[in-house]
Order: structure tokens, then C-alpha cells, then sequence
């Protein structure tokens, strides 16, 4: 993709279903540096963990604040920033709150029940849905097979559900989830390799178990304006603008491990100890 301007047609279905597809959005290259990268670092294969510590069926490094290297320079492209603004309710400068390097292990890898992001966001006092979103980048192709997501078509509109905290997961109470399903469209987004998916914060979302031969991979950020402010302000970056790079960076980067604030939290980092994980990360 040439242009980081989202077209008027692009907006209008964005509002219209709560999610936008756009392909090749990172060319191969980018996904070949970006890909090569999570599959060698040590932070990833075999060593993740659970929320209580437990091996882990998905991998799931994860960061506040985008770094200098490759993957917070993805997150901080100019592509990726100009297109979260114009799909945020706002005008304010936009935020990075939260990413995640999400790799989906075959046969076992990673099932997310149905969920609004906004209701772990909500838990953290972010006052508007309509100025977070959250973009996923292919690194591989998701599908049904390996487990993508499935959204229901248009369910942002239906405001705010409430979700119900089983230990430290989350998911939307099924009475209402099952009234979108009488009224709206389920639908499997597919991606290729290079492929994007903007959603809004009030899609409701889940996805399955990856059943094919081999681990999926996707990078997940979660956007917000600076407008929308959180009234527990744990990480500076929730309120400060992203410092925004030019689109050839991602190329330019030069190999090396992830930042030192990437990592797989669970129950056990000393930090975090008393802070609920579905109060600060945005599932997918």
C-alpha cells in the first residue's frame, strides 16, 4: 500500500462494520524482516507462559511502550498512525497503549472467547470506546484453519457489554452475544502475510484453536487519542503521543533482540503484583 490515507469508502465501511481489511498493507520485505525476527528471538519459541505461570499455548510477548526495534518501529510507522487517527472519534494526537507479538501454536494454540476489547480498557477508566483501536498485522496467513478471528459485523454499535472475569479471562455475557448473532453477520476475517485488520474497541470478537501444521503469527496493538484520558495513568505512554517514523525505518532497522520492556507478565512479576491482568491487556 502507497498511500497511508485512508479513502472515504475505507472510513465509511470502518463505521459501518466495526473492522477493516486491508491488503498488503506491509509488504514482503517488511513481513520478512518483521517474521524472521519473532521466530528467532529468544523471548518467543518455548518459553511462554500462563497467567499463573503454567506453559502457555500461546506466545505472547508484550509491551507498553514501543521501542527501536523493528516491531515498535511498525508500530510507530507512519502508515499505521495516520490511518489509527483518522478511524479514532477524535482529533487529539494518537497513543500506543499495548502491543503484543501473538504467535498461535498448531494443534493446541490459543482459543480467546467472545469479548469486547474496551471492557478490559473500561477497567482502567479509559472513558471512550470510540477512541481506542486496535490493529492487527499478519505476520503468516490466519484463517479458519490456523484459528483467525471471528468478529460479528457491525456488533461495535451495539455500545458496551457487559463481560464477566473467570481468574484473570474475560468474555461477554452470551445472552447478549447471542442476540447479535440472531440480527448480525458472524464473520471470519482471513489475512495473508502483510495484511491488516483495524478494528474498533466495542467489536465484539473471539477466536478458536489453531488446528493447522503450523504456528500462525500476528502482531496486535491497541490504540487511543490523548483526548481520552485513563484515570489510572499506570504507563506514560497511555498519554503520550507516539513518536511517529517514517515508513521506511521498518526496513532500515537493523537486527537485534526485543526491547528490554517486551515480555511474557504473569501473576508472578513482582510489578505486578496486586494489578489484574485483564485491567491492562487487550485481548485478541
Amino acid at each position: 500500500m502507497s498511500s497511508t490515507n485512508l479513502s472515504e469508502e475505507q472510513l465509511q465501511q470502518f463505521n459501518k462494520d466495526g473492522y477493516l481489511i486491508i491488503k498488503e498493507f506491509c509488504s514482503k520485505p517488511e513481513v520478512d524482516k518483521l517474521y524472521s525476527t519473532a521466530t528467532r528471538d529468544k523471548h518467543n519459541p518455548g518459553n511462554a507462559l500462563d497467567l499463573n505461570g503454567r506453559p502457555y499455548k500461546k506466545t505472547i510477548p508484550s509491551w507498553f511502550t514501543p521501542g527501536n526495534d523493528v516491531f515498535g518501529y511498525l508500530e510507530r510507522s507512519e502508515k499505521i498512525v495516520s490511518s489509527v487517527a483518522q478511524l479514532l472519534e477524535s482529533d487529539s494526537p494518537v497513543c500506543h497503549i499495548h502491543s503484543k507479538l501473538m504467535e498461535k501454536v498448531p494443534h493446541i494454540g490459543g482459543v480467546w472467547e467472545w469479548h469486547q476489547d474496551y471492557a478490559y480498557w473500561a477497567t482502567n477508566k479509559f472513558r471512550s470506546p470510540g477512541q481506542m483501536v486496535s490493529v492487527m498485522v499478519a505476520l503468516t496467513p490466519i484463517n479458519k484453519e490456523n484459528g483467525c478471528s471471528q468478529v460479528i459485523k457491525g456488533s461495535h454499535k451495539s455500545g458496551s457489554i457487559k463481560h464477566c472475569f473467570e481468574g484473570e479471562r474475560v468474555g461477554a455475557e452470551m445472552e447478549a452475544v447471542d442476540k447479535a448473532l440472531k440480527t448480525m453477520e458472524l464473520v471470519y476475517p482471513e489475512l495473508e502475510a502483510g495484511d491488516v485488520l483495524f478494528f474498533h474497541s466495542n467489536l465484539l470478537h473471539r477466536s478458536k484453536a489453531n488446528l493447522g501444521e503450523g504456528s500462525s503469527w500476528s502482531n496486535i496493538s491497541c490504540y487511543s487519542s490523548q483526548s481520552n484520558l485513563s484515570q489510572k495513568q499506570i504507563f506514560t505512554s497511555w498519554q503520550t503521543p507516539v513518536a511517529v517514523l517514517p515508513n521506511e525505518a521498518i526496513l532500515q532497522w537493523e537486527p537485534s533482540i526485543l526491547p528490554e520492556s517486551a515480555n511474557v507478565y504473569n501473576d508472578n512479576t513482582p510489578s505486578w503484583k496486586g494489578i489484574r491482568w485483564g485491567q491492562l491487556v487487550a485481548a485478541s
